[in-house]
């Protein structure tokens, strides 16, 4: 797994948002299941260069930032500021993401399949121009 650092591919064109286009964001309560999930990927096809351990305070150092607070009022176009916000509340009460890259709906699937073993609070496929609800 890799230490995660935001880089520009993974925001949206339009206003910036966190927007990681290829990947599913899960988050977790515990820090230990989703560093658990994460080694089982590892284990089962997936490479350490696709999954990222998110700690919380990653989340809020580096994706919260993406949106702006003072837009927070207004309806977004989309779902992405939205789903930031989601994420930084739940990075706030402790909950650890993994940022994994699911290039198709069977990597997502694959994915999903060991995800559900745990308890998870969100789990977020980015696709072009969707965000879709695992």
């Amino acid at each position: 797994m890799k230490h995660f650092n935001l880089d520009p591919h993974m925001t949206a064109v339009v206003g910036g948002a966190f927007y990681p286009s290829g990947h599913s964001m899960v988050m977790f309560p515990d820090a230990a299941d989703a560093n658990r999930i994460g080694h089982q990927l590892l284990d089962n096809g997936f490479s350490g260069d696709e999954i990222y351990l998110i700690p919380p305070h990653v989340i809020i150092e580096q994706i919260t930032p993406t949106i702006r607070d003072d837009a927070n009022p207004l309806p977004s176009a989309g779902t992405d500021a939205a789903t930031v916000r989601a994420f930084t509340k739940l990075a706030r009460e402790g909950h650890t993401a993994l940022l994994v890259r699911t290039r198709n709906e069977d990597a997502a699937n694959k994915l999903m399949e060991f995800v559900r073993t745990v308890p998870y609070s969100i789990a977020q496929r980015y696709r072009t121009l969707v965000i879709e609800d695992l």
